[in-house]
């Protein structure tokens, strides 16, 4: 069994899956911003419901920086140097634990969906912030793994921001007063569209994906901001560069627990070839 954690800046999501892929239940609750209180509630929640159980391996997806699966930063969740793996310890019989970012797993199993799979593709998960994974020719990307596009620095407002500040599902909420599920107006989506554009005027020359797929709460209603952002793009890239094509994630809020399993059975995958 697989056993995958998408830890959100509102909420932590946990699922199993066989290794042919069938998901399992899903457990839901919010995510404690105490590091302390985040590991003591995931630790309960995988021994209650998966301590009398085989357990191959956990992956865990942290919204931040990881590095020899260590969250260096978690802007979202205000944690710095957080060793989630062995805060857990030996937990499920001491199942071997992989971190990852959560926009890299999410990116992995929305580019694997697709067919053929894209050269290079761009996940980017729009929420409580935004955040950016790489995936080459259905792999996350080496040298782009730490990418953090949601923080990109762009001019909007007559200010230099990070782009998540005004176009994360956060933002949206404290502009407009709504959750993004709420919002039908089409002049709201209309300046919705324009400001998430604003990053990808940036991102999008630099490294030129063939594909862009959008997921995470916000993703979820694409369909409200996706003509207007695709004509945004077309207006004000430059002349020589492409738009990528815009495509809905096909699990816009479960991409990250997918993207585990993918990850999960490379990982089981490599360990069987070395045997």
């Amino acid at each position: 069994m697989i056993v995958t954690v998408d830890t959100g800046g509102t909420k932590t999501l946990i699922s199993s899956f066989t290794k042919s892929g069938k998901i399992g239940k899903q457990i839901v609750y919010p995510t404690p911003r105490d590091p302390v209180k985040y590991t003591q509630l995931l630790r309960q929640a995988l021994e209650s419901e998966y301590g009398s159980k085989k357990v191959d391996i956990i992956v865990i997806a942290l919204p931040g920086i990881i590095d020899d699966h260590i969250a260096r930063w978690c802007p979202n969740l205000g944690w710095k140097n957080f060793d989630v793996r062995t805060a857990l310890g030996k937990v499920l019989g001491g199942a071997p634990i992989y971190v990852e970012n959560d926009a890299n797993l999410a990116g992995l199993a929305e580019a694997r969906l697709l067919s053929p799979t894209p050269d290079f593709a761009l996940y980017t998960t729009i929420s409580t912030g935004i955040g950016t994974g790489f995936i080459s020719k259905g792999k996350i990307d080496p040298g782009l793994e730490k990418s953090e596009g949601g923080h990109a620095l762009v001019e909007y407002d007559g200010k230099v921001r990070e782009w998540e500040s005004f176009a994360s599902g956060r933002a949206i909420k404290e502009t407009y007063g709504k959750f993004a599920r709420d919002i039908t107006s089409k002049r709201a989506w209309n300046h919705i569209a324009d400001r998430i554009s604003r990053g990808f005027l940036a991102v999008i020359p630099i490294t030129q994906p063939d594909v862009i797929i959008f997921g995470g709460s916000v993703g979820t209603y694409f369909d409200r901001y996706a003509t207007q952002l695709a004509a945004l793009l077309d207006e004000r890239l430059p002349a020589h560069i492409t738009r990528p094509t815009l495509l809905q994630a096909q699990h816009p809020e479960h991409a990250v627990i997918y993207g585990g399993y993918y990850y999960a059975c490379d990982v089981l995958a490599h360990q069987k070839s070395r045997e």
